[in-house]
């Protein structure tokens, strides 16, 4: 894990299978985690229905928080899902098909533990695909009165949690837990097991609505006295020939795995709950006491200001005050292109993925004496071959000793959404959209002015040595 790259995709190297009982439902299931491409994310398939409907994870697809998360889609349902969600957030696994013979997920010991080890034991596979992350740019808040939860995400460059939890309880007083990076997640969140309150379990089962519970599969924190009837009552329901209250408030002898294990699996129930974004995001989220119902509601908030600012992602930043990569005299170097033809300025950014390019736009351009004159607008086409020069760049880049050129073959999905004019400054983004192979370079071109996007087109060209 060494060599882990955050900035890639990941998925895990073969399936793997995990049985256990559903906590609330008590069906027993058997979910197979499966390796899936990059873009696909987490997908839920239930494969005892017919026609195998599948469930993306997406916050706007639940439809019941009451007691964990649950999906619907497709006339299937699948429920208690944040912990699994939480193993593949917390392991960096960005892909993953997860067929489920159930309605809910196993709830094994209540942690996220069981599907780490079943992730590490799979493989955790690098993919080609970059990891594009959302960073949180404003503060991003979430209120709930009535429940007296307060949650709010705010600009950090990793992504870490803090949970506060104070259920006004003499056992659990006021907790705290902290996530400050996602590789502890494992050591550090993973084992926390969920809990409940005696109170509440009594009226579960009462309502019959806790069906698969086990005192090894939650902490049943007791906050009041306890007669022997009741004590009586829970012995027969958990086959146990003893239950006891110890003198900390924890049922049966349970030893705690951290002394704010509440806290931590609070934390861990926020991290499963917003992988429902939809989007891996960089940001601090801070959330006072938070449950299921509330953590989607503030993922729907994150993924609708998401999806507001997407047209911005990726814009990249130009310094002027910066040295290029390659100024113009070395561009002339690799490029066969001169003036007037030359529309590449300057290259600021360089990756074997990538290329950014610069070309400013003056009113002196050749092409503005015949093209609307009086209301000069560069020409789409040379837009184009702008970008198709910045991406000869990257390709020659590639290409490796001695002297190339390249030759576009083909320009696919062109658009030209903003006008560009005199003393713009247009910025040329290029993303190979697949390995080069055979001299075949397939690239995503992107052009910016004034930070929205200009012109953009998929293009391939292929690589001559001259």
């Amino acid at each position: 894990m060494a060599s882990f790259n955050p900035d890639k995709q990941h998925t895990i190297g073969k399936p793997m299978t995990i049985s256990g009982t559903g906590l609330h439902t008590g069906v027993m299931a058997d979910l197979t985690m499966h390796p899936a491409s990059p873009g696909f994310g987490y997908q839920f398939k239930r494969v005892d229905l017919p026609g195998e409907p599948v469930i993306k994870a997406d916050c706007d697809l639940v439809t019941d928080v009451s007691r964990g998360t649950t999906l619907e889609s497709n006339g299937a349902k699948v429920s208690t899902v944040e912990h699994v969600l939480a193993a593949l957030v917390g392991m960096g696994i960005d892909n993953c098909l997860l067929e489920i013979n159930g309605p809910e997920m196993p709830i094994m010991d209540g942690s996220s533990s069981p599907f780490v080890a079943l992730i590490e034991k799979a493989g955790i596979i690098e993919q080609e695909a970059a990891k594009i992350w959302y960073s949180i740019d404003e503060n991003i808040h979430y209120y709930d009165d009535n429940k007296r939860v307060e949650m709010v995400a705010m600009p950090a460059m990793e992504y870490n949690i803090t949970t506060l939890i104070d259920f006004n309880s003499p056992v659990l007083g006021t907790q705290h837990a902290g996530l400050k990076h996602i590789k502890e997640f494992k050591s550090e969140i993973a084992p926390c097991r969920t809990f409940c309150f005696l109170h509440e379990l009594e009226m579960l089962l009462d309502h019959n609505l806790i069906k698969g519970g086990d005192v090894n599969n939650a902490i049943v924190i007791v906050d009041k006295p306890v007669d022997e009837k009741e004590m009586d009552r829970l012995r027969k329901i958990f086959k146990k020939d003893k239950i006891e209250v110890k003198s900390e408030g924890y049922l049966n002898n349970l030893e705690l795995r951290f002394p704010n294990e509440p806290a931590r699996h609070k934390l861990l129930d926020v991290i499963g709950d917003l992988a429902l974004i939809g989007y891996p995001i960089k940001g601090r989220i801070i959330a006072n006491r938070p449950g299921h119902s509330t953590n989607v509601e503030f993922a729907k908030k994150i993924k609708q200001y998401i999806k507001k600012n997407k047209q911005t992602r990726g814009i990249p930043v130009y310094n002027p005050t910066l040295p290029p990569i390659y100024d113009q005299q070395s561009i002339e170097k690799k490029l066969p292109h001169r003036y007037p033809f030359l529309l590449v300025d300057k290259i600021i950014e360089l990756s074997d993925t990538h290329i950014v390019g610069i070309k400013n736009i003056t009113f002196n351009e050749w092409f503005f004496a015949g093209h609307f004159p009086g209301n000069p607008v560069m020409p789409g086409v040379l837009q184009i071959e702008a970008l198709a020069q910045t991406g000869g760049m990257l390709a020659i880049n590639l290409a490796g000793e001695g002297q190339y050129d390249t030759y576009f073959l083909k320009i696919d999905n062109c658009k030209f959404k903003t006008m560009v004019r005199p003393g713009d400054t247009l910025i040329l983004k290029m993303e190979l959209s697949a390995p080069i192979r055979r001299g075949i370079c397939e690239m995503k071109g992107t052009a910016y002015v004034n930070n929205k996007v200009a012109t953009e087109a998929d293009l391939v060209a292929q690589i001559v040595k001259r």
